[in-house]
């Protein structure tokens, strides 16, 4: 079984670079199942049903998010709806969406959790706990488990990743956009990466034009952001598995766009 899991898709550029290399990407790993996170995929800045249809119409079979999950309240009714896209756990259980899905393919059922960090975060509830009541709502359903962790602090992520070892299949940080170095598995059988980085534009500041970044960081003033165009790639991880909720193996694959002529 194999997870090919797509860091921060960000703004129409990413969402093209997911099109163009997907297919490739396919080939290459040949994933069960494809979770992206659409957390930024609607102008750089949260989701809309429109987005949300698109990605999974390029094959995304699970859809996580963050932070900016209610930015644009066309999706509050879509969160209910559709089964296969989440928003963090640890959000109030009034707010819309769910923090837990199951999907399936070929018998074998993954299922995916979503949180979010609470440090320089906000999150209704503590991440921990809620990690804990997701697992034992998902008990006896499912053959894997992968948990995106949407979290500011690398402090957060780790702890994660060290709190689940053993019960679930992965733990993905998202979030950052910038990629980490420190994809493993860890030693009771969870793969863990800090940050998968971006699908998006690494000639911009975590996703934003740099000319406009710079000038909100060089004058402290207020700057109206946009997404950046240059350098788009696609950064993600495929997770390797044979047992369930063990992982085999994590692979960071980080893949430049194809050149526009």
């Amino acid at each position: 079984m194999k997870i090919l899991f797509v860091g921060d898709v960000v703004g129409s550029v990413g969402r093209r670079t997911l099109r163009a290399l997907l297919p490739e990407l396919r080939e290459r790993h040949a994933p069960d199942f494809v979770v992206v996170n659409g957390e930024n995929a609607a102008g750089g800045v949260g989701i809309t049903p429109r987005v949300a249809d698109e990605l999974f119409a390029q094959g995304a079979d699970a859809i996580t998010l963050g932070n900016h999950t209610y930015k644009h309240a066309e999706i509050y009714p879509y969160l209910d709806e559709h089964p296969a896209i989440v928003r963090p756990a640890n959000f109030l259980r009034s707010q819309p969406g769910r923090g837990t899905c199951v999907v399936e393919r070929d018998g074998v059922r993954l299922g995916v959790i979503n949180l979010s960090g609470n440090l320089y975060m906000k999150a209704a509830r503590a991440a921990f706990p809620e990690a804990d009541s997701a697992l034992d709502r998902l008990e006896g359903q499912v053959d894997h488990v992968l948990v995106d962790m949407h979290a500011e602090a690398t402090s957060e992520k780790i702890g994660m990743g060290w709190y689940l070892d053993g019960r679930v299949t992965a733990v993905v940080g998202t979030h950052t956009h910038v990629p980490t170095a420190d994809a493993r598995v860890l030693p009771g059988g969870t793969a863990y990466i800090t940050d998968v980085g971006m699908t998006g534009p690494r000639g911009g500041v975590i996703g934003v034009r740099r000319d406009q970044a710079l000038r909100a960081l060089v004058t402290q003033m207020p700057t109206r952001f946009e997404t950046s165009e240059e350098d788009p790639w696609l950064n993600a991880v495929a997770i390797g598995a044979s047992t369930p909720l063990r992982a085999d193996s994590i692979e960071q694959v980080l893949v430049p766009a194809p050149r526009q002529p």
